[in-house]
C-alpha cells in the first residue's frame, strides 16, 4: 500500500500513467526514443573514467602512448553520444507532435460534445487556453521531462559510479549535500501552482481581448473605444507582469541556492580531496576524475530552477486536460435513446420550466401545442423568453421541470442528433463559416446534389445574386461571411435551411435586423421555407406573422395570452397594445 501510494504521489509517474492511452499507440517510437537517452546519460561517467588514466599515466607517469590515445577515445565516445542526442531528439519530438495531436483531437471532440450553456459560461479565450495550448504544453513537456529525467537518471547513476570508485570516501560528502537540494523545491513547487493558475487565467483574458477585438472592430471604431481597449490591454499586460514577477521571485531564488549548495560541496570535497591525496589514500587521477564527474553532476543541478518550472507546467496543464475530459455534458442521451424518424402529430410543451442559473427562472409553466403542419409565432416583450423557448426543442438546453414531447413522447428521450436532423434554425444573426458558397450551403445536407443547392439558392431569393458571382458556387464569403451584405447572410442561411429539409423549421428574428427592401426579399425567402412544415416563429416585426395558425404572447418568461391574430385584437391585452404601438409607429413613420 506505501509503495502504491509513492508512485501515486509522484507527478512524473502519475502524469505519465494518466497520459499512456494517448503515449500508447506509438509506444515503439516512444520507447526507442526514450530508451536512447539511457545511453546518452551513461556516457557522460565514461568521459570522466577517461580523466584518471589520462591524469596518472601522462602527467604523472609520463607514458607517452596514453597522451594520443586517450583523446581520440574521448573525443569517439562524445561523437557516439551526440549521434544518439540526435536519434533521441527526432524520435522523442515525433512522438510529441504525435501525441499533441491526439489530445488535441481528443480535447476538441470534449469540445464539440458541451452543450450551450457551457459555452455561455467559458470566453473564448479560455477555450483556446485550455483546448489547445494545454496540449502543447502537456504533450511536448511530458516527453521532454521524461526523456530529461532518464538521461539525468542514468547520467547521475554512471557519475555515482565514478565517484565511488575514485575515492568513497568523498562520494558520501558529494551526495549528502545534495539532501539540502529537496525542501526547496518543495517550497518553490507549491508557490509556482498558484501563480501559475493566475497566469492561465490572465493569458486567457488576453486571447479574449484578440478575438473580441477582431470581431468586434467596427463596433470599436464606430463608437471610438481604442482608447478604452488600449487601457483594458494595458491593465491586463501590467497583471501579465505582474504574474510573471511573482514568478521571479518565489521561483528564481532557487538556482542561486543551488550555486551555493554546490559550491559549498565542491569546496568540502576539494579540503578533503587534498588530505587524501598527501596521504596517499587517493591519487591525482582519483581526484581529476572525482572532480570532472563531480561537476557533470552538479552543473544541471545550476539550471534546475527554470527546469523545475518548465516541468511544472507541463504538469499543471495535464491536470487542466484531464479536468476537461473529466467534464460531462449536462445535456446528454439517455441509455439505448429511440431514433426520431418522422413527426405525425404534434409538438407538445407541458408544464415547462427552465433556468439559466440556478435559482433564477426564466420560464414559467408554459404550455403550447404545435400541430404538424401549424405556425406557433411567438411575441412580447424583450428578454421575456422567446428565444429561450425554441432553444429547448433542440435540446441547446435541458429543461428544470415539465416535458417537451413530439407526438408523445418525451424529447430526452430520443437521440440528439436524430432530434435535431428534423429542425432547421434561422436565426437573427446566423453564423456562416469561412469558405464558399457551396460549403456553406452543403452544411444543411453534405449530400445535396447540384441541382438541389440551386433550388435552395433560387427558394431563398439568392440564385441570381450568386450566379453574378465570379465563381459562382465556388465563390469565397471570407469569414463569418464578412463579403456579404446582412440579407445575402440570412438568405444564405436560409438556403442552408431548405436543402436540410426539415419537418420542423425555428425562425428567430430572422428579419429583424435588416432594412425594409431587405426584409421584403427575405421574408419571401422564408415564406417559402416555411410552406408545408411545422415552424416556430419568433418576431419583432408583427405584420411578419398576422397569417399564423396562431400567436402567444411571452412576457416575463409566462404566457400571457394565446390565439389567432384577430382573436387577439378581440381581447385588447397585451397583443392589442403591442400591435397598436407598432401601428402608430408605422403611421407616424409614413
Amino acid at each position: 500500500m506505501q509503495y502504491k501510494e509513492i508512485i501515486k504521489q509522484n507527478a512524473l509517474v502519475k502524469n505519465f500513467l494518466r497520459m499512456w492511452p494517448y503515449v500508447k499507440p506509438y509506444w515503439f517510437r516512444a520507447c526507442l526514443g526514450v530508451a536512447l537517452t539511457v545511453p546518452v546519460g551513461a556516457l557522460d561517467g565514461v568521459v570522466a573514467m577517461f580523466l584518471k588514466p589520462f591524469m596518472d599515466k601522462v602527467m604523472v607517469d609520463k607514458q607517452p602512448h596514453f597522451s594520443s590515445l586517450i583523446p581520440f577515445l574521448i573525443v569517439g565516445f562524445t561523437v557516439v553520444q551526440g549521434a544518439l542526442i540526435y536519434a533521441s531528439n527526432y524520435f522523442n519530438t515525433w512522438v510529441a507532435n504525435k501525441i499533441t495531436i491526439s489530445v488535441k483531437r481528443k480535447l476538441y471532440d470534449k469540445l464539440l460534445s458541451m452543450d450551450s450553456s457551457y459555452f455561455d459560461r467559458n470566453n473564448s479565450g479560455t477555450i483556446l487556453m485550455r483546448y489547445s495550448n494545454d496540449a502543447e504544453t502537456a504533450s511536448t513537456g511530458l516527453i521532454d521531462n521524461l526523456k530529461q529525467f532518464l538521461s539525468k537518471t542514468f547520467s547521475s547513476i554512471s557519475l555515482v559510479f565514478v565517484l565511488f570508485y575514485n575515492a568513497w570516501q568523498l562520494a558520501f560528502i558529494a551526495i549528502a549535500v545534495l539532501i539540502f537540494f529537496i525542501y526547496p523545491m518543495a517550497v518553490v513547487r507549491k508557490k509556482m501552482k498558484e501563480i501559475m493558475t493566475k497566469t492561465v487565467g490572465n493569458l486567457s483574458y488576453v486571447m479574449t481581448i484578440y478575438n473580441e477585438t477582431f470581431a468586434g472592430n467596427k463596433t470599436i471604431r464606430s463608437f471610438t473605444l481604442e482608447n478604452e481597449f488600449k487601457n483594458r490591454f494595458h491593465e491586463v499586460t501590467d497583471m501579465r507582469f505582474s504574474l510573471a514577477m511573482k514568478m521571479i521571485k518565489g521561483t528564481n531564488w532557487l538556482s542561486p541556492l543551488m550555486h551555493v549548495i554546490m559550491s559549498i560541496g565542491v569546496a568540502l570535497v576539494i579540503g578533503c580531496g587534498s588530505y587524501l591525496i598527501v596521504s596517499g589514500t587517493i591519487t591525482s587521477g582519483n581526484f581529476v576524475a572525482f572532480i570532472a564527474a563531480l561537476m557533470m553532476l552538479y552543473t544541471p543541478l545550476k539550471s534546475v530552477g527554470n527546469n523545475y518550472i518548465s516541468m511544472q507546467q507541463s504538469f499543471l496543464a495535464i491536470d487542466r486536460i484531464f479536468d476537461i475530459l473529466d467534464l460531462q455534458p449536462t445535456v446528454k442521451d439517455v441509455p439505448a435513446p429511440k431514433e426520431l424518424t418522422e413527426i405525425k402529430h404534434n409538438i407538445t410543451f407541458e408544464h415547462v420550466c427552465f433556468e439559466y442559473t440556478r435559482g433564477r427562472e426564466v420560464l414559467h409553466d408554459i404550455n403550447l401545442e404545435i400541430p404538424v403542419g401549424h405556425t406557433l409565432a411567438l411575441v412580447g416583450n424583450s428578454g421575456g423568453g422567446k428565444t429561450t423557448i425554441s432553444a429547448l426543442l433542440p435540446r441547446l438546453y435541458d429543461i428544470k421541470k415539465g416535458a417537451i414531447k413530439i407526438d408523445g413522447t418525451d424529447i430526452k428521450n430520443f437521440s440528439q442528433k436524430s432530434l435535431r436532423k428534423h429542425i432547421a434554425m434561422v436565426f437573427q444573426d446566423n453564423f456562416l463559416f469561412s469558405g464558399t458558397v457551396r460549403e456553406n450551403v452543403l452544411l444543411g445536407n453534405e449530400h445535396a446534389t447540384e441541382e438541389e443547392i440551386w433550388l435552395a439558392l433560387k427558394n431563398s431569393c439568392l440564385e441570381d445574386f450568386v450566379k453574378g458571382l465570379p465563381q459562382k458556387l465556388d465563390t469565397q464569403i471570407g469569414e463569418r461571411g464578412i463579403l456579404l451584405s446582412g440579407g445575402q447572410k440570412q438568405r444564405l442561411a436560409i438556403a442552408r435551411a431548405f436543402v436540410k429539409n426539415a419537418p420542423i423549421v425555428i425562425l428567430d428574428e430572422a428579419t429583424s435586423a435588416l432594412d425594409n427592401k431587405s426584409e421584403r426579399v427575405v421574408q419571401e425567402a422564408l415564406d417559402n421555407l416555411m410552406k408545408n412544415r411545422t415552424v416556430i416563429v419568433i418576431a419583432h416585426r408583427l405584420s411578419t406573422i398576422q397569417n399564423a395558425d396562431k400567436i402567444v404572447v411571452i412576457n416575463d418568461g409566462k404566457v400571457a395570452e394565446q390565439g389567432t391574430h384577430e382573436e387577439l385584437l378581440k381581447l385588447q391585452g397585451a397583443y392589442y397594445n403591442l400591435y397598436s404601438m407598432q401601428f402608430k409607429k408605422q403611421e407616424a413613420k409614413a
